[in-house]
């Protein structure tokens, strides 16, 4: 790595010396005699690396050194110094210097705690490159004003600790919302952690939240940490909030309000920060009514509520939402970069998405790959796109929709029609399905179930 690196030192023979050295590295080096000086150089040309004298008139260098943070904290800064101590190198760095040498100095030692401080700078940018990648993979795509809302809704929240309640439908894209949250939050550089309240049976979930102590039940053969230890610092999600059992509820609720549990089976406090994001479909204040959720915890949960708009009510987003989806599985399939005919977004744009942008990117993927040439036309979109208002026919709608009183029943037989659509397009094979709906085996089996849905073979 070449790089611009500020020599400062009052000595003529040391800046020559140095920028020999550095120079015949591949560096390109400026020199200052004194910190006043070094100043007026930095605010013309930041270089990448200093090297910093320590004793010398006018402004010594740990008072160069302070005046450097506090205009740029992110330059790496080498002291220099013949009259060292250890007191002096643990007081430089302390306010921020990346490395000590003393004089007189060692060709040696010089080229490699610059090339080691170089290796800091580098690893500094690739990070900040693999950040920006990161953050680009959460944001939120779209430009209608329903989306433009939403980003800055997250834009205000994010920052602050306040807890967020996500609501929407399936595959909307909450978790996305979630590590929008995170990832623009003061808390980034922190682990973000999720969990599926639906997706893990009851009497697993506590072990999962809140971890274990040896012995706490049979077959604990060892400490285990939960999603709030693992989460401490950071953030954790808290996906289909609704589903967690009422036991459950109360102990997050204690989380919540004292910041500290205890695992199941010990006696020790564990303290825990964290952030928590929550999601659901469900209507919660219907489900305190029924008794099946806290109106305490809904209360600490719902500070800032954000609800994540259907896709079938941003249409207009659907082309920007199929252009990001191609470009990601072309790149990650290694094929040329496809597009999409007119007139088969002009039938995505017409279909209602049930399954909302999941089931957009599902579809797109299918088709990258099943597609032979570079343009995807309308004859490789799905048969039940088509017909007479394609917006009728992704789901059937029962007339018996008429005649149902409430939202909760209304959503229900949804969910059936959806699951048994689905189904029948995989050939009743639940495990092939709850992959393709991307919900747990377990949590589909269970809704089959309850709905009472008979199992062709």
């Amino acid at each position: 790595m070449s790089a611009t690196i500020l020599i400062v030192d009052d000595e003529e023979s040391i800046l020559k010396a140095l920028s020999g050295i550095l120079e015949d590295e591949g560096h390109k080096t400026i020199c200052a005699g004194d910190g006043i000086e070094a100043l007026s150089v930095v605010q013309r040309e930041v270089p990448d690396l200093v090297m910093l004298d320590i004793w010398m008139p006018r402004m010594e260098g740990l008072e160069t050194l302070q005046r450097l943070k506090e205009l740029y904290p992110g330059l790496v800064v080498v002291m220099m110094s013949g009259h060292g101590t250890i007191e002096t190198a643990v007081r430089s760095t302390k306010m921020g210097a990346y490395d000590f040498i003393e004089k007189p100095l060692s060709l040696e030692k010089v080229i490699i705690t610059v090339n080691n401080a170089l290796g800091v700078i580098r690893l500094r940018q690739e990070n900040a490159s693999l950040r920006g990648l990161v953050l680009q993979d959460h944001e939120l795509i779209g430009d209608s004003h329903m989306i433009k809302r939403l980003q800055e809704q997250v834009r205000l929240v994010a920052p602050t600790h306040a807890s967020v309640l996500l609501l929407g439908e399936n595959g909307t894209g909450k978790e996305l919302v979630a590590r929008a949250i995170h990832y623009h939050s003061l808390r980034r550089e922190k682990p973000f952690v999720e969990i599926n309240c639906a997706a893990i049976p009851e009497q697993l979930i506590e072990s999962e939240l809140f971890g274990h102590e040896k012995g706490a039940f049979p077959g604990a053969g060892g400490q285990k940490k939960g999603k709030f230890d693992l989460a401490d610092g950071g953030t954790i999600f808290i996906d289909e909030i609704g589903d967690m059992p009422l036991k459950t509820q109360a102990k997050v609720l204690r989380i919540l309000q004292e910041r500290r549990f205890e695992r199941p089976g010990g006696t020790r406090i564990v303290e825990v920060d964290v952030r928590v994001v929550t999601a659901t479909n469900k209507m919660l204040e219907e489900e305190i009514r029924l008794g099946n959720f806290m109106e305490d915890l809904f209360y600490r949960l719902n500070v800032v509520p954000l609800q994540i708009p259907p896709l079938r009510e941003r249409r207009e987003d659907i082309p920007v939402l199929v252009e990001h989806f191609l470009d990601l599985f072309c790149r990650r399939e290694g094929r040329e970069l496809k597009v999409v005919s007119t007139e088969a977004v002009e039938l995505m744009k017409g279909y209602d998405w049930p399954g909302n942008v999941k089931e957009l990117k599902n579809i797109v993927e299918r088709l990258v790959i099943m597609t032979p040439g570079r343009v995807i036309t309308d004859q490789y979109i799905p048969d039940y796109f088509f017909g007479s208002g394609a917006k009728d026919e992704g789901l059937s709608r029962p007339d018996s929709l008429r005649d149902l009183s409430s939202f909760r029943e209304a959503r229900e037989e949804f969910e059936k029609e959806f699951i048994m659509q689905k189904l029948e397009e995989n050939d009743w094979n639940i495990s092939k399905t709850a992959e393709i709906i991307e919900v747990e085996r377990s949590n589909l089996h269970r809704k089959i179930k309850s709905y009472g849905i008979n199992l062709k073979k």
